[in-house]
């Protein structure tokens, strides 16, 4: 696989010429970390753009090898992928832990709230620079489908192939409390210093509980079930205290101390806010929008993912198919719930593989 060797980064937006925040503020610098794997054509027509999830970043070909690389669905010795990190991340993106170069202190809860329109905008501006104006195709899951979704109503005519994975159109009300409730343990822990916090601080604890909180509802209960059931992390009789004496518990913590090393308490409430708040449909035109152009979508879910289960898949495929949009859909069988779109299935991969044929 012919890949970019390091991350790539670059200045989008600069003090001249500033990111304009679909709230009407301004960042006046916006840096972007992004990966690149394969070759772009000479006639720029075969890139591909990867949306990542809200805990993901541009390392696309790690994070999900089961469907980008030599030989799978988004074939790296076929196509040009991109990958960057979001707007408000942690990885290399400007975000809320970034230095506001107005003032010289990190922005923190300064940063301004984000919309889903913003993210697009920055891959736009992204795709101007290597030097690619239309898509072959865009393929997100999760948060990455929602940014998809709405790049088709903003630029009806960038993209031929979206594909929608385990994605929804509008938040369900249990989906915005369990972000509610991590992001109050977030906010709730001493350490966080009203986001303030310095390097190598900040709300440790509060962050992995949240990670552990939203890695339950990443999986279906038969995924742990088959995984943990009720075994003990220790032979022998349980301790029978406060500790740690089932394996589900010393998965789930090891997630939660996982995740401190890679990401970073802010980042995760910006871009958590901005899921509630996505409502694309709400806009009686934005269907007519998509029709304008000419990009035809798939739109897949997982029977086991209540997270975002099916109906919320079905929401999109019903909208897009009332404003003659064209759309496939389908529903995977899966025991692993939501996480399931990180994963080698039955008819998952091949479905992928055809539609981008």
């Amino acid at each position: 696989m012919n890949e970019s060797a390091t991350q790539q980064r670059v200045v989008l937006f600069t003090p001249d010429d500033p990111l304009v925040l679909a709230s009407g503020e301004e960042l006046a610098e916006v840096e972007v970390a992004y990966k690149t794997y394969g070759q772009l054509d000479a006639d720029a027509s075969n890139a591909v753009f990867i949306c990542h999830a809200l805990t993901g970043d541009a390392y696309a070909a790690e994070w999900w090898s089961a469907l980008v690389g030599p030989g799978k669905p988004v074939d790296t010795n076929r196509f040009f992928v991109i990958c960057p990190n979001l707007l408000g991340g942690c990885q290399g993106t400007t975000g809320p832990r970034s230095i506001n170069p107005l003032t010289g202190e990190r922005y923190g809860l300064d940063f301004p709230q984000l919309a889903m329109t913003d993210f697009v905008t920055v891959h736009r501006r992204l795709l101007a620079h290597v030097g690619v104006e239309r898509l072959y195709a865009a393929v997100g899951g999760s948060l990455g489908g929602m940014q998809i979704l709405q790049w088709a109503i903003d630029v009806p005519d960038a993209i031929d192939r979206a594909v929608l994975i385990g994605a929804s159109s509008r938040l369900t009300a249990m989906n915005i409390a369990f972000s509610a409730v991590a992001r109050q343990s977030i906010m709730g822990d001493p350490d966080f210093a009203d986001g303030a916090y310095p390097d190598g601080s900040g709300p440790r604890q509060g962050l992995a509980v949240a990670r552990m909180l939203a890695h339950i509802t990443y999986l279906s209960g038969a995924a742990l079930t088959e995984k943990f059931d009720r075994r003990l992390q220790h032979s022998g009789e349980p301790n029978r205290d406060f500790g740690i004496d089932f394996a589900v518990e010393s998965y789930l913590d090891y997630q939660g101390k996982s995740f401190l090393e890679r990401f970073d308490a802010l980042t995760y409430l910006y871009l958590s806010r901005v899921m509630d708040y996505f409502d694309p449909f709400a806009d009686p035109t934005a269907v007519e929008r998509i029709a304008s152009g000419s990009t035809r979508f798939l739109v897949l879910s997982f029977d086991s993912d209540w997270r975002f289960d099916t109906s919320q898949s079905q929401r999109i495929v019903d909208v897009l198919d009332a404003g003659k949009v064209p759309v496939r859909f389908r529903e995977i069988n899966s025991l692993w719930g939501h996480d399931s779109f990180l994963m080698e299935l039955p008819g998952y991969q091949s479905e992928v593989a055809e539609f981008l044929c």
